[in-house]
């Protein structure tokens, strides 16, 4: 296994030989400008000595090399270890306190002498030839006549500037340190971005669970660490959700009355609900357990042909089958991975819908018809009538009123009962005091109890209030003693109760003391265009759309209503409304 640093380690070993790199520079630096300075400070003493010496040959008038012997009493006063030598124009050595000038070659091509031609002076740090020391050489030209050249062994080494008494060193040491801890700091803080991260990654990678809350450094690092995170919990709250909403449709797929089934481009099944194999073995001719089976089957030919099909423009076809007394609507959708999805519709009941729509047509057409026919009928009899005949004129008149009148209240219902039944979010609801509807109603009809010797007893507290359409609710109750007063009987009573009111629902008991009904027409007489023969024909005027009418409103407010005989005569109806809060 190959040896691998961590991130942390990494990081402190690269900044580590940077800063050592960078203190060894500032040391190598500071040596360097500690020799220059140095030297120059020896060159600054050499120059004075060599004025120093100068004087002193000018002052004693010595003359080379006749008095060159009064020499060594200047070097009395000079240092122990300073070499003196004097170089006339030519290059020729006169005097060396050192070495024997007489053995010593000539000095014109030594560097410290030809700076001293040209500039006055000059110096040259090199290895003596004559005693192999290391010297600092400096040359002054005097007058143009002898060179005076003196030397010091040259000694600016590193020791003397790591001694005790040199302070920056100790600050580079300490400038060192204080690197080295700032970045052991910032690299820890640096790395701790990318170990919460690598321990994040490497848990969702084993499985295991994460930690729903990261403390990050506050830097560009960190900023980064924390978009990642938030975006993988971004994305993962993604996920769920389009697992939830997956679980969704397939819940939807389940509960649909439709049979659906997804399949591949090679027609293997991708998912199937219940419904779709249920209604594949009604259509087919033997038990099926297998939804390919539909691809095979002679039903299907239309649908096999079209998915097989190359030059098909269209991505959706539909057809129908009728089998075993039951009528499928088929539908195909080929999406863009061509994969593809079959519903199959069971629209027998549509289709009785559709006919008991139709037969209702006939119905309203016939009912039509027989106002209509009797107004033109009475009409057609005033136009061949003798103008003079003006009694008999106004007897077909008020005959053909009446006939409009009941076509008008059979188109008022019908376009009554056609709202309820499609249009049902047309009605504005509000809470609705009943006792008040009652009233209203009670005025409005009271000359038709008048007439028919009629009473209406109203028993409903104050404070009963139901909330719905106060359009329908005055019309439920109406069409209620309408149909009573149509078909009960004169000189009846009539009594609207509310028997039981709780924190659900309202109860309410409308009955009359008249004819009643046969039992074999009670559940039929909420029908439409229903009639009872005997004490309820059509002689009596009504559409018979009234108790229809009631029927459907109810069901409008999750009501419900049923109709009984009361033992002691006539006509009862139990009608429960729950409470539904605005």
């Amino acid at each position: 296994m190959s040896f691998r640093l961590s991130y942390r380690k990494r990081i402190l070993l690269y900044f580590s030989v940077i800063i050592a790199v960078f203190t060894a520079g500032i040391i190598l630096f500071e040596q360097k400008q500690v020799r220059h300075e140095r030297t120059k400070s020896l060159e600054n003493m050499l120059d004075g000595n060599a004025g120093f010496i100068h004087r002193y040959i000018k002052g004693r008038h010595i003359v080379f090399p006749d008095s060159i012997q009064r020499m060594d009493e200047l070097t009395a006063y000079l240092s122990d270890n300073l070499r003196l030598t004097i170089i006339d124009k030519t290059g020729r050595v006169m005097y060396d306190n050192l070495l024997d000038e007489k053995r010593m070659t000539n000095h014109t091509d030594r560097p410290e002498i030809q700076k001293a031609m040209v500039s006055g002076s000059g110096s040259n740090i090199r290895m003596s030839d004559s005693n192999h020391i290391r010297y600092l050489y400096y040359a002054r030209n005097y007058d143009g006549a002898y060179f005076i050249r003196v030397a010091l062994p040259y000694e600016v080494e590193v020791r003397p500037f790591l001694n005790s008494k040199n302070s920056f060193m100790y600050f580079i040491i300490l400038f060192f340190i204080v690197c080295a801890l700032m970045m052991f700091y910032f690299a820890n803080k640096f790395s701790k971005s990318i170990k919460e991260l690598k321990e994040f990654a490497v848990n969702l990678k084993n499985g295991r669970p994460t930690k729903t809350a990261f403390e990050f450094p506050d830097d560009e690092v960190g900023e980064v660490s924390a978009e990642i995170v938030e975006n993988y919990n971004l994305l993962k709250e993604n996920r769920k959700k389009l697992a939830l909403e997956r679980e969704k449709l397939i819940q939807h797929f389940q509960f649909s009355e439709e049979g659906i089934a997804i399949f591949s481009e090679e027609r293997k099944k991708i998912y199937a609900n219940s419904h779709f194999l249920q209604f594949l073995n009604i259509i087919a001719d033997k038990p099926v357990l297998e939804d390919e089976y539909l691809f095979s089957d002679p039903d299907f030919e239309e649908i096999d042909a079209f998915l097989a099909s190359a030059d098909r423009t269209e991505n959706v076809f539909s057809t129908r089958i009728e089998k075993n007394g039951k009528q499928f609507n088929i539908r195909v959708i080929i999406f863009e991975d061509k994969n593809f999805e079959i519903y199959i519709s069971d629209i027998t009941k549509a289709e009785k819908r559709r006919l008991l729509k139709q037969e209702m047509t006939n119905n309203i057409a016939h009912e039509l018809r027989t106002p209509v026919t009797s107004i033109r009928g009475y009409l057609e009899t005033i136009l061949n009538l003798d103008p003079k005949d003006t009694d008999r004129q106004q007897v077909f008149i008020d005959r053909a009123y009446v006939q409009t009148i009941r076509l008008s209240e059979l188109i008022q219902d019908i376009s009554m009962l056609t709202k309820i039944e499609e249009a049902a979010d047309r009605f504005v609801k509000e809470p609705v005091f009943i006792k008040l509807l009652l009233d209203e109603l009670k005025s409005d009809l009271a000359h038709i109890f008048l007439e028919k010797n009629t009473t209406f007893t109203i028993e409903v507290a104050d404070s009963v209030v139901i909330y719905g359409s106060r359009t329908l609710l005055y019309s439920i109750f109406r069409n209620l003693v309408e149909n009573s007063l149509a078909y009960a009987g004169k000189s009846i009573q009539i009594v609207l109760r509310c028997y039981m009111e709780t924190d659900d629902a309202v109860y309410f008991e409308f009955h009359d003391n008249g004819v009643g009904v046969e039992e074999k027409h009670l559940v039929k007489i909420f029908e439409r265009f229903y009639r009872v023969n005997e004490g309820r024909t059509r002689d009596t005027g009504g559409s018979g759309l009234g108790l229809s009418i009631v029927k459907n409103a109810v069901l409008l407010h999750k009501g419900n209503i049923v109709a009984k005989n009361r033992p002691e005569g006539g006509l009862l109806f139990l009608i429960t409304f729950p409470k539904i809060k605005a």
